[in-house]
């Protein structure tokens, strides 16, 4: 699948309406996915969280949109502790009793994080991936691409310029203008990478590569690309 970016995506201009809109795209694609599951792959183990199943994943991604929508903050929040906290509290509720506060979640925190005006970029990236790891764990196809991909690159942009992230020049085979990624500082040369979106979106986020097509990195390590740690 070939896709068009924008000037805004290739200069790294922040799209203020970028997250929510990220947020609604994945909520069309994942919740229907979702609801037409079978109990028992809620119980499919997640490679990219060990310890962690399909359910728990998704527990733990409607209870961190749902902090954003009240305004829930505490100290300690999206720690590991916390997360483990958030799953269990929700461990007796049906499957799709999740699935509804996924959506709603999905639904209710685009426009919160859209008016944080920057703070919460990272939570909308990070949802989209975790719905990639959990189609990885169901054996769905496109697990970190889909319609939402476009989006996710700018983001993706936008973070990395504004956390210092090392610079890259991502050549993309399935886009048709290259990615300046991080902040080009001129202290050091931008690395270079050449292959697929999905497969660029990867090792940002840490996620095994599995089957992915074949890339070629040079100037930087796949270590400092990840932009989330761990």
């Amino acid at each position: 699948m070939e896709f068009m970016t924008t000037p805004a995506d290739v200069q790294g201009v922040r799209d203020p309406e970028l997250p929510g809109r990220l947020l609604a795209t994945e909520r069309d694609e994942l919740v229907p996915l979702l609801r037409a599951l079978a109990d028992t792959d809620f119980a499919l183990p997640v490679p990219a969280c060990p310890g962690w199943t399909v359910r728990d994943v998704l527990a733990h991604c409607s209870a961190a949109l749902l902090r954003v929508v009240e305004n829930r903050f505490e100290d300690g929040v999206f720690s590991p502790e916390s997360n483990d906290r958030d799953i269990a509290e929700r461990a007796d509720w049906t499957n799709a009793r999740v699935v509804d506060e996924l959506e709603r979640g999905m639904t209710e925190a685009g426009p919160v994080v859209v008016r944080a005006g920057g703070a919460l970029d990272g939570l909308a990236l990070g949802e989209w991936v975790h719905a990639g790891d959990v189609r990885v764990a169901l054996g769905e196809p496109g697990a970190y691409a889909g319609r939402g991909l476009p989006d996710a690159l700018a983001l993706l942009g936008t973070l990395t310029r504004d956390r210092g992230h090392v610079p890259l020049h991502a050549d993309l085979d399935d886009a048709d203008q290259p990615l300046k990624l991080g902040e080009v500082s001129g202290e050091r040369p931008p690395g270079r990478f050449i292959g697929d979106a999905a497969t660029l979106l990867r090792l940002y986020a840490g996620r095994p590569l599995g089957e992915a097509a074949g890339y070629e990195l040079a100037g930087v390590e796949e270590a400092e690309l990840n932009l989330f740690g761990g």
